[in-house]
């Protein structure tokens, strides 16, 4: 996930951790630990990451069969190992990332940004996970940008944040639901669409609603997504009439397939 470095997007982090946590089998202890050590990592990002200006947050989550290993991200100057009792969190810092992880580092320099990596054991509770980090790129101050290379994964943590988003919009509970019923089934029809599985996501936040943008695609994808909508013809129509609007856009990188859930009047 990459997202605007702002306070009220910590919460949406942990909405799709705790998704992904559940999925693979995580208890309540290793649940309660994950959410505090990466509210703690972000928060530093927040607070002394760009100095109050703009800037990236990243978030990058490796599952295997013993725990969640997290990687939190930023390009600005550097967080600060050390509590801030202004801040929004539990004001323990680095350090209770480090005694709730069963294994943390911390690297970085001066206007070089900083990472962090910490994993927690699915049982409250450590190894280093690998593959290749998502490259940060400049983003839209009010958009939130998600890949996810295992299609099984996609649903638990698309339902979380777009269900987060949607509530921080005003949408209604029937709306919401909606949202949900979707995202699960754009969560079946589009890793296939993708030529290597990894599925790219875009949430644009507005003051009437949210737009969920998923591409590049090659020409062509999204147009089967919308057709694998489509519920069965004894019963008719299509999940894509939940939605406000739906549509597809063409641009130099490739296809987007735009839907938008619109906040209560």
């Amino acid at each position: 996930m990459v997202l605007p470095a702002k306070s009220e997007n910590v919460a949406i982090i942990r909405h799709a951790l705790a998704g992904l946590a559940e999925e693979i089998g995580m208890d309540e202890p290793g649940l309660a630990d994950l959410k505090t050590v990466v509210t703690e990592a972000c928060m530093n990002v927040v607070v002394h990451a760009y100095g109050g200006d703009p800037g990236p947050l990243n978030v990058e989550a490796k599952p295997d069969p013993g725990g969640l290993t997290v990687i939190v991200r930023d390009v600005g100057g550097g967080i600060k190992p050390q509590a801030d009792s202004e801040r929004d969190s539990l004001r323990l810092g680095l350090s209770l990332i480090a005694a709730l992880s069963s294994s943390f580092s911390i690297s970085g320099g001066f206007d070089q940004g900083t990472e962090i990596t910490m994993r927690v054991p699915l049982e409250g509770g450590g190894t280093n996970g690998r593959g290749d980090p998502v490259q940060m790129k400049p983003s839209p101050a009010d958009r939130t940008e998600m890949v996810i290379d295992r299609s099984e994964l996609l649903a638990p943590v698309l339902a979380r944040v777009v269900g987060a988003l949607a509530a921080r919009r005003d949408l209604s509970v029937d709306r919401v639901s909606d949202a949900v019923l979707v995202t699960d089934a754009i969560a079946v029809a589009a890793p296939e669409r993708f030529e290597d599985g990894r599925v790219k996501l875009g949430l644009d936040e507005r003051a009437d609603g949210i737009d969920l943008r998923l591409g590049p695609m090659e020409p062509g994808m999204a147009a089967r997504i919308r057709e694998d909508l489509e519920v069965p013809a004894d019963i008719g129509g299509s999940l894509e009439t939940l939605a406000d609007e739906l549509t597809v856009e063409e641009s130099d990188d490739g296809e987007y397939l735009i839907i938008r859930f619109a906040a209560a009047p």
